[in-house]
């Protein structure tokens, strides 16, 4: 499988980055209440239940930080964390999507926030995609992959609860999500494979991260 990899050197700059737990900054209801457009963000987008706040919180060193739940649709604000020593990156928490379970006027109103955030930031240095490997990808998610190609908002798929199938499943998810995301232009070609329990594929993203606030020098 041809994960993302990084150098050592790559690999300790995310160390540093995440050196430290991160802190909440705000929860935003709507566009008018998120901050200003400075420094690097990076969101995490993914369908409800498909593990978004656990990797957050793994990858941010803070067990509490973002909300977990059983409940679909928990996450019904764009929430903000920071880096404590590098205060101008932020990573942002998306409302999860494909829920079933919200009224329909619930569901319309995370949607059309979702989209004009990913349409209205220019600091957004990528989005984050997360698939459950254990369902691979959906028609919810080529749609928001389609909106992200027409944005031209750079993302990159990342595999969660990758501990939760067998070796060789994950090897066909990985393959089969490959061939799905060869047809989107703005899809990063490298995966990640995670699982927020054993802490695989955290460090690779950690340097995704690193990486990208070194580009935007913040």
């Amino acid at each position: 499988m041809p994960q993302a990899e990084y150098t050592p050197d790559e690999l300790a700059l995310g160390e540093a980055l995440f050196r430290s737990a991160w802190e909440f900054v705000l929860s935003a209801p709507s566009l008018e209440f998120l901050p200003p457009m400075r420094g690097l963000e990076i969101a995490f987008a993914g369908r409800s239940n498909v593990g978004k706040s656990s990797l957050i919180n793994a990858l941010c060193k803070h067990h509490g930080l973002a909300r977990t739940s059983n409940t679909p649709g928990r996450t019904q604000d764009l929430n903000y964390f920071r880096a404590p020593q590098h205060r101008q990156v932020f990573i942002v928490d998306m409302p999860g999507y494909g829920f079933a379970q919200a009224p329909k006027d619930k569901v319309q109103a995370w949607t059309n926030l979702v989209r004009d955030f990913l349409r209205g930031r220019q600091n957004l240095g990528r989005v984050f995609l997360l698939i459950d490997a254990r369902h691979g990808v959906k028609k919810v998610d080529v749609e928001l992959m389609e909106l992200m190609d027409t944005s031209a908002v750079s993302y990159q798929v990342v595999l969660t609860k990758a501990d939760k199938i067998k070796p060789h499943e994950l090897a066909q998810v990985f393959a089969e999500t490959e061939a799905a995301i060869a047809r989107h232009p703005a899809a990063f070609p490298f995966l990640v494979a995670t699982s927020s329990e054993t802490g695989a594929g955290i460090a690779e993203l950690r340097a995704a991260i690193a990486l990208l606030a070194e580009e935007r020098r913040v």
